[in-house]
């Protein structure tokens, strides 16, 4: 018992100086920021002169999307760090702007105004109905013609007048209802159609004389982004390549970023090749040849709410890829695609994350509201060295105005304390940010301080520029094709921590088009694609005369005679890889032989025919593929 009781008092006391520490406010900007594909590390420092005794340090104004999990404290100076803890405030709402409140009231009086002509056009109703019911001039008795005819006239004049008095009420009306779905479509444009708490950390401490006070904190948030893109210019194809590597950064978290030193942070993947590719030709009984189809390289769309409201800020990405985009004002966005990735992942603040397949080059889609994304997970104080945890609405903290406790004492688990002077036992830590350049992962340090606001619009950052030394080469598949394509091909391209994004292609002072910089297909050499050049021209046709079908004892003998020129109107000798195929067997009743010019190489595997070649300026050169097939009489093939 005597125990239990200075138990109780030494919690009492323990409680009463906890009670005593002096609340100091901290205001800080954000200075640094690592940004990642998704999600972004803020940190923010501040000096602070603190008494004798216990101090809170209140660090306010910040975002309302931290992960409390990741919160970083370190404090430099000879104190004690009794705890950190993390807190929404509901009670400081940034005020709304002039600009919303403006359209607030505009359409607050709009309103008014379709309310009252909804009322004339109801009493106009009225009074078309009573007309229409008391129209019988002549009813049981008789009456003069006179009469008649002066009861037709003012029924014809009245309901004259009733239907222009309806027809002016009803443009109006309609006039109405346009100006305000305008002036909604602006208010949603502006993203402030919620109004957020704001993000506090409460770090106690402890000191035993003044002292002045180094601190830095750092955290994750949600609802920030990046991806790579590139611009790629080539003025012919005996000049380096020029690349400018670009970041594309946005971030919706409630605070601006203003000149604050960026750091960009993302992982390495893999994808399919963008170039088309063959398919092995296999011959059988009751086969066919195999069927090539025009590849989806690109997809377009509109992106909106569930009430057909265009939605802007909303973050679209390929799946298992870097390649990414955002919706613009109208909701509008356009992306190049990665080969053989269809499956597109669409996210915004507020909305359930949605996935879709691509199947054509349109894709429109509807997003809805994610009530559960309204619910903030807030840290209230329950005793000394504990905590509660409670979901809150924030649409009910707004009507009714709770007010949040703070929490002046407790630890939360996942906040990790740095301090010069003590370490607090018992609280998970996170590793510090460092700059890594290994095979799956690459950080970008960018030297220049940039503003990037909080209004989800995408700001454009130029990490690198870069003239690299390349051996272009062209690449064709007339089977599949009539096109020639142009390849850069760069060796010891690892040096310079590519990713795998979307790219603006310019030839010879010409934009040509998007490509993907593929990285994930990518080996001693990476291939660059510069689109089509129209200064080659490739033709493949069928040589009628070869085209027989003969019988050798008991063997049906059919033979097949392509031919493939290529000519070079470039002022330049050019390096072509030329691919074709031949079918292979799938049975040992059926023989191929085939025929080729003297440089084709052929995988007997995939039945796929290979010239490497040089075409001097203005040549003309022709490729030959000739097979023949011998199959029993008593069987069918079909072949191409």
């Amino acid at each position: 018992m005597k125990k239990s009781i200075l138990l109780l008092l030494g919690l009492t006391t323990l409680t009463l100086h906890a009670q005593e520490a002096t609340e100091r406010e901290v205001k800080t900007d954000v200075s640094e920021v690592t940004v990642y594909l998704e999600n972004a590390l803020e940190t923010r420092k501040a000096t602070v002169d603190v008494l004798p005794g216990k101090t809170m340090l209140k660090f306010t104004g910040m975002s309302p999307f931290i992960d409390a999990k990741s919160i970083q404290a370190k404090i430099d100076g000879d104190v004690t760090v009794m705890s950190v803890n993390h807190q929404q405030n509901f009670l400081n709402n940034p005020e709304e702007s002039q600009q919303r409140t403006d359209l607030l009231a505009r359409i607050k009086e709009i309103d008014k105004k379709i309310d009252l002509e909804s009322m004339y056009l109801s009493v106009i109703s009225e009074d078309l109905e009573f007309l229409k019911e008391n129209r019988d001039l002549g009813g049981t008795q008789s009456v003069l013609m006179a009469t008649v005819k002066e009861g037709a006239d003012f029924f014809s004049t009245r309901l004259t007048a009733l239907k222009l008095k309806e027809l002016e009420r009803t443009n109006t009306m309609a006039a109405l209802n346009k100006e305000r779905k305008t002036l909604l479509s602006q208010l949603n444009s502006r993203g402030e159609e919620k109004v957020w708490a704001t993000g506090e950390i409460l770090v106690l401490v402890e000191a035993k004389k003044p002292v002045t006070l180094k601190a830095e904190v750092s955290y994750i948030i949600s609802n920030a982004s990046w991806y790579p893109s590139y611009d790629i210019r080539a003025n012919n194809i005996t000049d380096p390549l020029e690349i400018v590597y670009k970041a594309n950064i946005r971030q919706d978290s409630k605070c601006d970023w203003k000149n604050v030193k960026l750091k960009l942070s993302s992982y390495n993947p893999t994808v399919s090749a963008v170039a088309p590719e063959l398919k092995t030709y296999y011959l059988g009984y009751n086969t066919r040849p195999p069927v090539y189809q025009q590849d989806l390289t690109s997809v377009s769309g509109c992106v909106t709410d569930m009430s057909g409201q265009p939605l802007a800020g909303v973050s679209i990405r390929v799946k298992g890829s870097n390649v990414a985009t955002f919706t613009n004002q109208r909701g509008f966005y356009s992306m190049t695609l990665p080969a053989n990735m269809r499956d597109l992942e669409f996210s915004m603040l507020g909305f359930i994350k949605t996935s879709r397949t691509v199947s054509n080059e349109t894709l429109n889609i509807a997003l809805s509201e994610n009530r559960q994304a309204l619910m903030e997970v807030v840290t209230t104080k329950s005793n000394y060295g504990s905590t509660e945890v409670h979901s809150v609405d924030i649409a009910d903290l707004r009507d009714h105005q709770v007010v949040i406790e703070d929490a002046l004492q407790g630890r939360m688990a996942g906040v990790d304390v740095k301090s010069s002077k003590v370490k607090i036992r018992g609280v998970s830590s996170i590793p510090e940010q460092e700059r890594v350049e290994k095979a799956i992962s690459v950080d970008f340090d960018i030297k220049t301080p940039y503003t990037v606001l909080s209004d989800n619009k995408v700001v454009t950052v130029d990490m690198d520029r870069l003239s690299l030394p390349v051996s272009y080469q062209y690449f064709a598949v007339p089977k599949i094709s009539k096109d020639v394509f142009l390849n850069a091909q760069v060796q010891d391209w690892e040096k310079y921590s590519f990713l795998e994004g979307e790219a603006n292609v310019f030839f010879e002072d010409t934009y040509v088009g998007k490509t993907i910089l593929n990285i994930g297909t990518a080996s001693d050499t990476l291939s660059i694609s510069l689109g089509r050049d129209k200064k080659i021209a490739v033709n493949r046709e069928k040589v009628k005369e070869y085209m027989t079908k003969q019988f050798l004892g008991s063997k049906n003998v059919e033979t097949r005679d392509w031919k493939t020129s290529v000519r070079n109107s470039r002022p330049e000798k050019i390096m072509l890889v030329l691919l074709d195929q031949v079918p292979v067997s799938t049975n040992a009743e059926i023989e191929i032989n085939s025929e080729t010019t003297p440089d084709a190489k052929l995988n007997a595997e995939t039945g796929e025919i290979k010239w490497e070649s040089v075409i001097n300026s203005g040549q003309n050169k022709v490729f030959d593929l000739k097979y023949t097939v011998k199959y029993p009489k008593t069987s069918r093939l079909i072949i191409e």
